[in-house]
């Protein structure tokens, strides 16, 4: 390394942009300077290795023999520190994309993600919000959270949480009810394009389905949640979409009762791309994110209010909720 030190590196940049370009003209123009100045960084690296490098013809500069292994050469560590210099840029400069249906971004990961900040200062997130299945292979999402069982074409799939439903309602609804069989006095707040249905709850509970009240439809998740919270009436929730109106009280999951889905939330990235550092940040960070939601939305559920006809059950833990999904899809 202390034979660099003889040699300068603007007069090796020359030697190296000549080289790769063919003229002192087009190097002239890269580098920023006169035609002159590279032609004089050149000569003085030439004095300083004590080597000729290019033959001045009459068409202009030709490497030597020496000279063709030396820019070969020259050329590797160029390309080699544009690299670390690009690693240094991407340390500063990061921005991991997230495709995220809006639901589960404004429900639950957006009021979590100062904490994603915080431990990762230099890298810059953005939210794709959108329930569209976008091609991660063709597109600059970096990683997906879907809801579904899993099962994308082209992309590779890790579970983030078995999906358990519930009814959910407000703290006045819920001291209404007796027993489930109290539900037909209640007015159903109704998803019209959920995944999921009533029929798994009351299977679960071991009892018949009860007919509701006619309530409110929506096309929005969200616009339940906050019907539901309004008192209008009761919805069939589920765990990231109610567990901080559950924890606050702004909701009460009366019977204690949780149903298997056979759906989740999936982490899905790109079956043909390199995992960046960026995105096994993020997959470590979000875990422990549902971790620390799923331990508060089990000590924040209630007792059943009133005598309640069925008996309370135990939620299951994160094992035993992917074993139950994956079991479900086989």
């Amino acid at each position: 390394m202390a034979m660099l030190n003889r040699v300068h590196l603007n007069g090796l940049r020359a030697v190296e942009t000549v080289a790769r370009l063919g003229s002192l003209a087009a190097a002239a123009g890269e580098l920023n300077v006169s035609v002159s100045a590279v032609s004089q960084q050149i000569s003085r690296t030439e004095k300083q290795l004590g080597q000729a490098l290019f033959e001045r013809t009459a068409s202009g500069l030709v490497l030597t023999e020496f000279g063709s292994v030396f820019a070969a050469r020259l050329g590797a560590g160029f390309r080699e520190l544009a690299q670390a210099v690009a690693l240094a840029d991407e340390a500063t400069q990061c921005t991991l994309v997230v495709s995220v249906a809006p639901a589960f971004a404004s429900k639950w990961l957006l009021p979590r993600l100062s904490r994603h900040f915080d431990r990762h200062p230099n890298v810059l997130l953005r939210i794709d919000a959108s329930v569209r299945l976008a091609n991660l292979d063709h597109s600059d999402i970096d990683i997906a959270i879907r809801l579904g069982d899993g099962k994308w074409p082209g992309g590779r799939a890790e579970l983030l949480l078995a999906q358990e439903v519930f009814p959910v309602c407000a703290p006045a609804i819920a001291q209404k009810l007796k027993s489930i069989e109290d539900l037909a006095q209640t007015c159903a707040i109704t998803d019209e394009r959920a995944m999921i249905n009533w029929e798994s709850w009351f299977e679960t509970a071991g009892v018949p389905p009860v007919t509701f009240l006619k309530g409110a439809r929506f096309t929005d998740p969200m616009l339940c949640l906050e019907s539901a919270i309004a008192g209008h009436g009761v919805m069939l929730g589920w765990q990231l979409l109610a567990a901080d109106a559950l924890a606050d009280g702004r909701l009460v999951a009366p019977f204690g009762i949780r149903a298997q889905s056979g759906l989740g939330y999936w982490l899905v990235t790109s079956s043909v791309k390199a995992e960046s550092r960026k995105v096994r940040d993020f997959k470590l960070w979000i875990r422990e994110e549902i971790e620390a939601t799923m331990a508060r939305f089990g000590s924040a559920n209630p007792e059943p209010v009133g005598a309640i006809a069925v008996e309370r059950t135990e939620a299951p833990s994160y094992v035993e909720s992917d074993i139950k999904l994956r079991q479900a899809g086989s």
